[in-house]
């Protein structure tokens, strides 16, 4: 167990942002055996090839083609944002300190940001002699923080105050002689003129595993990098399926999914049309014999609140791998989809536990629900109990994930079809 979650903190430690997290899947791709696709360039795929394609910097598509007559798609989804500030282009204040200015993405919880030494991670594009050329960059030291007002001087800061972004999460550099200088350090950083940057916040706390029973696992971005290890290690562990096992990391979930490398864009619909036009099959007669599982973290019952959660479906830490269920189509589980992957679960011996929002406290969306736009296919979504939800640190149980990448590992490991009106996984 220590090795397995072991490697799930060095995932987390690594990617401070979302461009190190799609770095991070693509090396153990690599490893594996994988081949890179352009998507600029013609395919050529073979029976028992192992590919992938990334598009953005941030959205990567892995499959695994079986020997013989594919019977369907078997796929999951999640994402590889987070909520938290991104540095703005023109980000120096200079005067009597020299600060950042920031700009929030994604509903985050702001609060826990303040008073932590912070860092910058992300990407850069570089002048050279040859054009630009794309970093990835991550100044690994504590280098900023976003100070807070002591009580003496806002006696209102326990009784619910409102951050203002464009004044409270300006983040401190140093004093006034140290304008210009940070931007000399992340050009070193770079090996030349920066002319282009997707550069992140993150706080600088690794994860840890904590508790009377080491039982907890707390780290930022648990919501998603959680799921997106463990689907990953399940791709990468399983074998034996007559299904094209499909490996979907998306980005700008926590905006709405809309943008190049999204759930909501072409890349998956795109991939499968590629793959099926490879080995002469028909799109619409394999999605319909294919599933999907989407796979984003879930709001565990909180300590201190347990009247925020449907008494009847509140997942607690360590309970095993969430079901979501909203009547309103919010999340994309229904009868049929919820029974198979329980099934699939059984036979596993991975525990499942349901969750529905309080009724009078409506819930978000998930990437699953939103690539349905492009690619219909039969969906269950699920995910791990976490607290915290978009803080900077969250928390999870540590047998969850271990759960989820069991489960996930006989997902990929199964072949899925329909016969006599039965749905069976072999």
């Amino acid at each position: 167990m220590e090795n397995r979650i072991n490697g799930l903190r060095r995932f987390l430690d690594a990617s401070h942002s979302v461009y190190h997290a799609r770095a991070w899947v693509e090396e153990e791709l690599k490893s594996r055996g994988f081949t890179e696709l352009s998507e600029a360039d013609a395919w050529s795929l073979v029976p028992g090839g192992q590919y992938y394609v990334t598009r953005g910097g941030t959205a990567l598509i892995a499959f695994r083609i079986p020997q013989g007559s594919p019977t369907g798609f078997l796929m999951s989804a999640a994402h590889t944002d987070r909520p938290c500030f991104k540095l703005k282009e023109n980000y120096e204040l200079a005067g009597t300190y020299t600060r950042a200015a920031v700009e929030g993405y994604g509903g985050m919880l702001m609060a826990p940001w303040l008073d932590r030494p912070l860092s910058l991670a992300g990407r850069v594009f570089v002048q050279t002699e040859e054009g630009l050329e794309e970093k990835l960059i991550d100044i690994d030291r504590d280098l900023l923080l976003i100070p807070n007002v002591a009580i003496h001087m806002n006696r209102q800061a326990n009784d619910g105050w409102k951050w203002n972004p464009a004044v409270d999460t300006i983040a401190l550099v140093g004093s006034k002689e140290a304008a210009g200088k940070l931007e000399k350090l992340l050009e070193q950083a770079a090996g030349g003129k920066i002319l282009g940057r997707d550069l992140y916040l993150y706080v600088r706390q690794s994860s840890s595993v904590w508790g009377v029973d080491s039982e907890y696992l707390s780290a930022p971005a648990l919501d998603d990098l959680e799921c997106v290890w463990c689907c990953a290690q399940g791709f990468l562990n399983a074998g034996g399926s007559r299904a094209v096992g499909v490996l979907c990391l998306f980005d700008s979930e926590e905006v709405g999914s809309l943008s190049c490398q999204g759930a909501d864009s072409s890349l998956l619909l795109q991939t499968l049309q590629r793959i099926c036009g490879c080995l002469g099959l028909e799109l619409p007669r394999m999605l319909a014999r294919s599933f999907l599982v989407s796979a984003d973290n879930a709001h565990a019952v909180h300590p201190n609140h347990p009247e925020l959660a449907d008494p009847a479906n509140a997942p607690t830490l360590g309970g095993g791998v969430v079901v979501k269920y909203n009547a309103s189509g919010r999340y994309c589980t229904d009868g049929f989809s919820g029974a198979v992957f329980r099934r699939l679960c059984q036979k596993a011996g991975v525990p499942v536990q349901s969750y529905h929002n309080r009724a009078d406290i409506p819930g978000g969306s998930t990437l699953g629900r939103i690539s349905l736009a492009q690619v219909s296919v039969s969906t269950v979504d699920i995910g791990l109990a976490q607290l915290a939800m978009h803080s900077c640190y969250e928390t999870a149980a540590v047998r969850d994930a271990l759960a989820l990448e069991d489960a996930m590992t006989a997902y990929y490991s199964a072949t899925l079809e329909r016969r006599d009106g039965i749905w069976k996984f072999q």
